[in-house]
């Protein structure tokens, strides 16, 4: 999948490096699961998750800069269960060079059309309390507040939405 500004492909073995440029960065991890920056174990196992995922047809994929190939983020649809319903989520990451820039809009809006292109009647968005913009894009991205989850001991809210 492509968008105007990003190309995206599915995690390798070869992706560990990628990965770990964004799980290490502690800004980048700050409302992400337990909100620091991960081991090289969790990433490790996240990684294989990740490409699990991805033969499945779901997951978060690799987000590159189209005109000079470096990597922006990662994001996908993911597979959440969330009070006992299996849901799927538009996620998404954006390295710290490229906050403000529009890149997480644009990653968010590209797999939420892509999952309703699917035929999709739901999808969600968790997003930490605290991360502010992240729920400005939830919002830019036709979803509204539906509740709030626990989600490893963290307040977390569900934006939502439905066609």
């Amino acid at each position: 999948m492509e968008t105007e500004r990003l190309i995206f492909r599915e995690y390798t073995k070869n992706d560990f490096e990628h990965l770990y440029t964004m799980t290490s960065d502690p800004n980048v991890m700050k409302y992400i699961r337990h909100g620091n920056p991960w081991t090289k174990e969790e990433t490790m196992q996240t990684l294989e998750k990740f490409i699990h995922w991805n033969k499945a047809g779901k997951g978060l994929l690799l987000a590159f800069n189209r005109e000079d190939r470096q990597l922006v983020g990662t994001s996908g649809l993911i597979p959440q269960v969330i009070d006992g319903t299996d849901e799927l989520e538009v996620g998404y990451w954006v390295r710290e060079p490229y906050w403000r820039q529009g890149y997480g809009y644009e990653q968010a809006n590209a797999w939420k059309e892509y999952g309703l292109q699917q035929g999709e009647k739901r999808l969600i968005s968790l997003i930490q309390y605290g991360n502010a913009g992240s729920m400005r894009v939830a919002e830019k991205n036709g979803m509204t507040h539906e509740k709030d989850v626990d989600i490893l001991g963290k307040q977390v809210a569900v934006f939502s939405i439905e066609v």
